[in-house]
């Protein structure tokens, strides 16, 4: 081929929109319906915000775990509390930066007063916060804290137990 084919066959592939992960704004309704389909899925839902470090520190665990358990009925969803005016300029490209392969959300939602307890009753608020839920089998767990691979990995195997 010549030089001139493969950079015009390179510009091209360049210029198609890349698989990029989406990012959906949602409102609190949206995410309960979400959350309360009676199925036997365990979802794993973590709080989280572009600016705390805790979160941004645990967030590859979050993708870890959804791949170990891609073949099970086990779902990761990530739950983006950054300002909606935020989208476009910081959450989609943290998520592409970091190729985060999980579903992620952002919480159109602007008072957590207001939602927070809605979620759960015993949360501070503190990010990060992760819900772990099975409603076919009434099941819930919740944890205010960072984790380590080990601890959350931990946590969602005495959750399935």
């Amino acid at each position: 081929m010549s030089k001139l084919l493969v950079l015009a066959l390179a510009t091209l592939l360049l210029a198609l929109p890349g698989r990029a992960q989406q990012v959906a704004v949602i409102k609190l309704p949206e995410l309960q319906k979400r959350l309360s389909r009676p199925n036997d899925t365990t979802y794993v839902v973590n709080f989280w915000a572009t600016w705390c470090a805790p979160c941004v520190k645990e967030l590859p665990h979050f993708e870890q775990l959804s791949r170990a358990y891609a073949g099970q009925k086990v779902k990761v969803l990530l739950v983006s509390t950054d300002y909606v005016s935020q989208l476009e300029k910081k959450v989609k490209p943290f998520v592409a930066k970091r190729g985060l392969k999980s579903e992620v959300v952002l919480l159109n939602e602007t008072d957590p007063n207001s939602w927070m307890d809605k979620v759960d009753t015993q949360w501070s608020g503190a990010l990060p916060f992760t819900l772990m839920l099975n409603n076919k089998r009434q099941k819930r767990a919740t944890f205010e804290k960072e984790f380590t691979q080990p601890e959350l990995t931990a946590a969602l195997q005495q959750f399935l137990k």
